[in-house]
């Protein structure tokens, strides 16, 4: 193999511009040129595609986002779509393809391994919901930066008695909301893979109160009442349909953040660093040693490589175990 592609697709995440590093110099190393595809899929289809050199790669490292940047793309979707892509990299003599990104990003890339392309995943989401890796890249960093806003948040629910309603990113996952409640101390966490029961929620803020704490954090994963619509009101917000029903059951200052893409950006924290770094050397030994239709990942610390299949097969889910323990955390 002596032509590889990088593709980043879906929504970014902190350490992918560590992943495109890392499998850009590790190719060049084995002597293979590397491509990187700009815009996902949809600069895959137009043909923005640019050729990445070390001296290209060699001050990304720190930068969040992805220097590809991403892009949905309706078009490859279709078959004329995904056809126009192949027809890209034939050209340009691509044999192997490595996708970094979510649930989405995954499939798209079995298309094109259907289409005769070897291809290899690495997992990169904040919101941490894909089979086969204990984490992804963008987790560790996104956790961080919500903890970071709900204990500045605290100072001010402490200073003025308030009950704080804080949503946080997670349409289908609420593994950011739950470890965010984890690690944050929250009194309460409402998370899309578990039914939301409000009244429990103001029994947690009474029994607070009544052991002399007269503040509250409430978190709550933005998909909590089904997929949200981009472009929604603040009013049909999950923390807002939250907060209004707590602002009648609670004698209480109830206040709203909705913290949005604020869990996106930022430098990577060292372990998406240490994440993206390795997960991109992996990927291109996977393909060099003539693998395809694979996944990096992360299991019981170490690298491991797994059937892409069985990654998009189903979402992973946050574990019940956690959530019970968030509770007794929480009503103790």
């Amino acid at each position: 193999m002596k032509r590889i592609a990088i593709i980043t697709s879906g929504g970014d995440a902190p350490g992918m511009n560590a992943a495109i590093r890392a499998a850009t110099l590790t190719a060049i190393s084995s002597g293979c040129e590397v491509f990187g595809v700009k815009r996902g899929y949809q600069g895959l289809i137009t043909g923005e595609i640019m050729e990445l050199t070390s001296m290209a790669v060699s001050e990304i490292l720190h930068q969040g986002g992805t220097v590809l940047h991403s892009a949905r793309s309706k078009e490859f979707q279709t078959v004329e779509g995904r056809e126009k892509a192949a027809i890209q990299l034939r050209n340009l003599g691509v044999e192997g393809i490595i996708v970094i990104g979510g649930d989405g990003s995954f499939r798209g890339a079995r298309e094109l391994s259907n289409l005769g392309f070897a291809t290899v995943g690495i997992p990169g989401t904040i919101d941490n919901d894909i089979q086969c890796t204990d984490l992804s890249i963008g987790f560790d960093t996104a956790l961080n930066t919500v903890l970071d806003s709900i204990t500045k948040i605290r100072d001010t629910a402490v200073s003025h008695d308030r009950v704080y309603v804080v949503e946080v990113m997670g349409k289908n996952s609420g593994f950011i909301a739950l470890y965010a409640a984890l690690a944050g101390g929250a009194d309460a966490v409402l998370v899309p893979e578990i039914e939301p029961d409000l009244d429990q929620v103001i029994k947690r803020i009474h029994t607070v109160n009544r052991i002399g704490r007269r503040h509250s954090i409430v978190l709550v994963a933005e998909g909590v009442y089904g997929d949200p619509l981009s472009g929604r009101s603040f009013t049909e917000s999950a923390a807002f349909k939250v907060g209004t029903y707590l602002n009648l059951k609670v004698k209480k200052d109830i206040r709203i953040t909705i913290l949005g893409h604020i869990q996106r950006g930022g430098s990577p924290s060292a372990l998406d660093l240490t994440l993206g770094t390795r997960f991109g050397a992996k990927a291109v030994d996977v393909l060099l040693a003539g693998e395809n239709g694979k996944m990096v990942g992360w299991v019981d610390h170490d690298v491991q490589v797994s059937a892409m299949d069985e990654a998009i097969a189903r979402k992973k889910q946050v574990e019940p175990e956690i959530f019970k323990l968030a509770e007794i955390l929480a009503s103790t």
